[in-house]
């Protein structure tokens, strides 16, 4: 059974007016859900997660990132880099905490043994994050350095006492309230509905611990209109709970005053309209900016060169770049890349999701790793231009086991530069079994056919190359 959210008060006194006041020392505890430093977890996964899967340089590698993305959290939180360099010096356990909820969340891919990009780790992470910041609002940092126990120093003033008392509360009140029992002996008609469409009753609670007003919004004016809705577009029943889990505020928002105009605006922008549903799963929030935030990014692409074609495209399969912030990440990311003389309009084209990593923490240790191999700038430059993806990739994990086999296959190093996909493809299911084959063969295939075509291809490929080569004899 999960632990109730909540603040324990050794000792408050209630105004007349109502108000909660404590002066003493206040004791935050974590959710035993939320906070499980088990390598099993509850009712949110079929089994347990296997850490065996996981190679220690990968789970090293894992760590580094989810500072990353921690550092990055906090900074956008207004915190300095010294400061946020501090808390994460003083976060080992929760850096810990953070790798398994990664490790839950993607089980199956580990399972498989298929490593996670920079790009996934973050959009894991991020969420759970936010959930966090919510729970525990200006706290969040003496949670973190404390983790799982983080006692609250005591204040000289009762401000923040009182306002954090009265925000637990409302938390409390709204889960009490998805859980209550009516008078026909079930649960509200709105949670029956919920339920009915995919989501438990504790994932209910999760959505209502974030965002209490969740608890409120009426069947018939607010959730039912919004679920049909959506599927109406196209998506999914299977999807509802994940939608819903992203972004809960959907369910608040009016279908004719704001939903439905801003997908039309979004659609004038160039917006796939038949590719609603998979855009809304992607993210969800893409419907809850305002028109402001929307167009200063649309402003943004045209600035760097996009069409408005390139502009609806780029929104349909990344609409999450919406949610970047122009002056802080998306110009700044730019200018980098202009530096490298890459061609940006052609990147945010092909690689949006790029854009959305850290400066210091993803892009610059990439680039820094092939200049001090040999490569110019201008081959850097040429090779993120060809292949975006590049610096999505685990440095530890990817390139650096993937580069050291390259130095093996006894290419030229410009082959790199010509096909940087090389990263992308598995090293261990089919860069070495590939080119196993191709040195007992005696032949040689360009490092682009060695990996690109497909496996009968591949195999006529070869074979052309020994015939080829017997007739020479």
């Amino acid at each position: 059974m999960r632990a109730v959210i909540g603040i324990r008060f050794p000792h408050f006194l209630f105004m007349p007016n109502g108000i909660l006041i404590t002066t003493k020392r206040v004791q935050l505890s974590f959710p035993r859900k939320l906070f499980s430093l088990r390598a099993k977890f509850d009712s949110e996964t079929d089994g347990p997660v296997n850490l065996k899967v996981v190679s220690p340089a990968l789970l090293t590698a894992e760590k580094e990132e989810a500072k990353a993305v921690l550092t990055l959290f906090l900074k956008k939180q207004g915190m300095s880099n010294a400061i946020a360099a501090r808390t994460i010096n003083k976060s080992d356990l929760f850096i810990d905490h953070l790798v398994l909820k990664l490790h839950l969340i993607h089980k199956s891919r580990y399972l498989v043994g298929r490593e996670l990009t920079t790009l996934e780790i973050r959009d894991a992470l991020n969420p759970y994050l936010e959930s966090l910041l919510e729970v525990h609002g200006t706290l969040l940092v003496h949670a973190v350095e404390n983790f799982p126990n983080a006692p609250i120093k005591e204040k000289t003033t009762t401000t923040v006492s009182v306002l954090n008392s009265t925000i637990d509360v409302k938390k409390l009140k709204a889960v009490s309230r998805v859980s209550e029992i009516g008078p026909t002996g079930k649960l509200r008609p709105q949670i029956l509905y919920l339920i009915e469409h995919g989501l438990n009753l504790e994932q209910i609670k999760e959505i209502t611990r974030r965002f209490p007003a969740f608890a409120y919004y009426s069947l018939e004016g607010k959730i039912k209109p919004v679920i049909e809705f959506l599927l109406d577009l196209g998506v999914p029943k299977s999807d509802i709970p994940v939608i819903l889990n992203k972004r809960p505020q959907l369910c608040g928002i009016s279908l004719s005053e704001n939903l439905k105009p801003t997908m039309i605006f979004l659609e004038n922008l160039g917006v796939d309209k038949t590719q609603w549903a998979k855009v809304i799963y992607r993210f969800p929030a893409l419907l809850t900016y305002s028109k402001q935030k929307v167009e200063a990014t649309i402003h943004f692409l045209y600035e760097m060169g996009l069409s408005e074609e390139s502009v609806g495209k780029v929104l349909t399969r990344c609409p999450n770049i919406i949610s970047y912030s122009v002056e802080e990440k998306l110009r700044p990311t730019a200018e980098y890349f202009l530096s490298l003389g890459v061609d940006v309009a052609v990147l945010l084209y092909r690689s949006p999701q790029t854009f959305g990593l850290s400066i210091e923490a993803n892009l610059k240790p990439v680039t820094q790793f092939f200049l001090e191999r040999g490569y110019s700038m201008e081959d850097v430059g040429t090779m993120i231009s060809r292949y975006g993806a590049l610096y999505t990739f685990s440095l530890a994990e990817n390139v650096v086991p993937k580069w050291e086999f390259f130095l093996t296959m006894e290419y030229s190093k410009s082959e790199l530069v010509k096909f940087p996909q090389y990263f992308g493809y598995s090293l261990e299911g089919r860069i070495k079994p590939r080119y196993a084959i191709m040195k007992e063969s005696q032949v040689t295939l360009l490092l682009n056919q060695l990996l690109t075509l497909s496996e009968s291809d591949f195999v006529k490929a070869v074979k052309k190359k020994v015939n080829k080569l017997l007739s020479n004899n």
